[in-house]
């Protein structure tokens, strides 16, 4: 059994990381849907299997318990998780291969994310083109940063997917007279969409409570008869975590649509990948829009300046 569960992160570890990134709630949700949105689309580029990407997107969630967001620019982080993933995995990516595709992404001639008020980008080549000087940089800091995410979790970097256990679940199954390819299909939809959720819900749940609930939600969107008793209780998994898993991968798709619309990442101008410079910027602007400061607290900024300007003077 030990082989299909996770490590879970604690109530203790998701307010430690809350407190610990200092960012805005929209804000942070919105870096970390980008981020897991990059690492999906470099797998696609790079031709790696969906379980590959899908453990890598799990590593990005687990290094931000322990580090900051801002610690590390969000697209090194997504580089560095895929690149050590498809490393110890059946597929293995270049450096090379790796630095390209993340160079594109990256780009204006990208279409990763566009902003809903910008028309298409074109495909200029010298957006994505790669000095070697530029190759070397980033191949450095993806090796810096996949050691200190191997350090930052243990060395401990098996990630358990549910997508193997849905497919045992769906076999078993009444309503397997329904035909396999469309139920599957939808099944393994949610699974994937699930992986950019800002609750989190592969740190918080295990394999076959995200399986239930995806086969649960596929059964009723296409309308396959279930079975008509409690039969997410043979796989382990209560009603009421069953009804918030459910409305957690529902309630997914219009998030997500709002935060390319109306949300932090509709208003950028330019669209695609958020990045640290924006976040800093996007900071700024709110701070620059709180009141002024308080008198007594300036004052004593005013008096601690003058202090240092003497003693630098008598020094």
């Amino acid at each position: 059994m030990a082989y299909m569960t996770n490590p879970l992160a604690t109530p203790d570890q998701i307010f430690h990381k809350n407190s610990l990134d200092s960012l805005p709630t929209e804000l942070r949700d919105a870096v970390f849907f980008s981020t897991q949105c990059l690492t999906q689309a470099a797998g696609i580029l790079l031709q790696l299997p969906q379980s590959v990407t899908a453990q890598a997107n799990v590593l990005v969630a687990r290094f931000w318990l322990i580090e900051p967001m801002m610690s590390h620019e969000f697209s090194d982080v997504s580089a560095a998780a895929l690149y050590l993933t498809a490393k110890i995995g059946p597929c293995p990516c270049t450096p090379r291969d790796l630095s390209n595709v993340y160079a594109y992404l990256l780009s204006k001639s990208s279409t990763f994310l566009p902003s809903p008020n910008s028309s298409l980008p074109k495909n200029i080549p010298d957006d994505y083109y790669q000095s070697e000087t530029s190759y070397q940089a980033f191949h450095s800091r993806v090796l810096s940063l996949e050691h200190l995410i191997l350090c930052s979790l243990s060395f401990d970097t098996t990630v358990t997917l549910p997508h193997p256990l849905a497919i045992t679940y769906l076999q078993s199954m009444d309503f397997l007279n329904f035909p396999k390819e469309k139920i599957t299909r939808r099944v393994v939809e949610y699974l994937n969409t699930a992986l950019l959720s800002p609750q989190m819900l592969y740190l918080t749940t295990q394999p076959n409570g995200l399986a239930v609930a995806a086969i649960y939600n596929a059964a009723k969107d296409l309308g396959a008869k279930m079975p008509e008793c409690e039969w997410w209780e043979v796989f382990d998994v209560d009603r009421e975590d069953l009804g918030f898993l459910v409305v957690g991968m529902r309630s997914l798709e219009g998030w997500a649509e709002d935060m390319k619309g109306d949300g932090v990442l509709g208003k950028r101008k330019l669209g695609g990948m958020i990045t640290r410079k924006d976040v800093k910027e996007i900071l700024g602007s709110n701070e620059s829009q709180q009141e002024e400061e308080d008198p007594e607290l300036a004052m004593a900024r005013r008096m601690d300046e003058k202090m240092r300007e003497i003693e630098g003077g008598t020094a």
